[in-house]
């Protein structure tokens, strides 16, 4: 699957709201970096790691804001990633850094917001 490929699949499967279809991208032992984390935490961390604690992270934000729809606006590829740039919530531009592991699944994330 080329970077364009994946990068529609990817806002599809988040655009359908199925936590557990989402989860399916993502390696047991992923590691996510982002500004939204530390809104939710009131600034007590920016990183999570591992599928449960993300899941429960990302099933809050679904359940915060149950219209989320994402625009994929570009897509880029690098060496075993890829980096979206879409319209995420509140109006907000989003670039999305995923790194992959050896089983092609998003070991690290990193995310950006204007």
């Amino acid at each position: 699957m080329n970077h364009q490929e994946f990068a529609q699949m990817w806002i599809n499967v988040w655009n359908s709201h199925d936590l557990e279809n989402i989860l399916t991208h993502y390696s047991d032992d992923i590691e996510i970096t982002t500004p939204m984390i530390a809104m939710a935490t009131e600034g007590e961390e920016s990183s999570l790691k591992g599928k449960e604690a993300v899941r429960k992270y990302w099933r809050k934000a679904l359940d915060k804001f149950p219209d989320l729809h994402f625009d994929l606006i570009q897509s880029t590829a690098g060496v075993d990633s890829v980096a979206l740039f879409y319209k995420s919530i509140m109006d907000k531009h989003a670039v999305e850094v995923m790194f992959f592991n050896e089983e092609g699944k998003i070991s690290r994330m990193y995310a950006h917001y204007d």
